[in-house]
């Protein structure tokens, strides 16, 4: 049996958790904020994307993400390596932070990973 495609990213958040929808409700804010214009989705990896058109990968930068006990951002390699010092205590891979659901969501660190995904994608040709 397959699951049926997600419709929207409001689709995605109230899937998760009550307690976690407000976090991902913010992180969505930041990312809006933080990358005007990009397109949101949710075709590529099946969670919510964010995208500009005319670059590798579909153009997709950031994601975010539950998987409990974590919220997460997923941006582009080397985001996270470049930012270690600030990420200091937080759970990384490559690609992912992962936050606490229990904890307050360091909204302006999840933008400055957002703007800085984004020049990573527009730096790939």
């Amino acid at each position: 049996m397959t699951t049926p495609k997600l419709k929207n990213v409001d689709e995605y958040i109230t899937k998760c958790p009550k307690e976690v929808q407000d976090k991902l409700r913010k992180i969505r804010a930041a990312i809006r904020e933080a990358a005007p214009g990009a397109t949101e989705r949710t075709d590529y990896f099946e969670m919510p994307g964010y995208s500009y058109k005319g670059y590798d990968y579909q153009g997709m930068f950031v994601w975010f993400s539950f998987k409990k006990p974590y919220v997460r951002l997923h941006v582009r390699p080397p985001v996270i390596q470049n930012h270690k010092k600030e990420l200091t205590g937080y759970t990384t891979t490559k690609a992912i932070v992962s936050f606490p659901a229990d904890k307050t969501v360091p909204i302006l660190l999840v933008k400055k990973l957002v703007r800085a995904s984004v020049k990573v994608m527009k730096g790939k040709t």
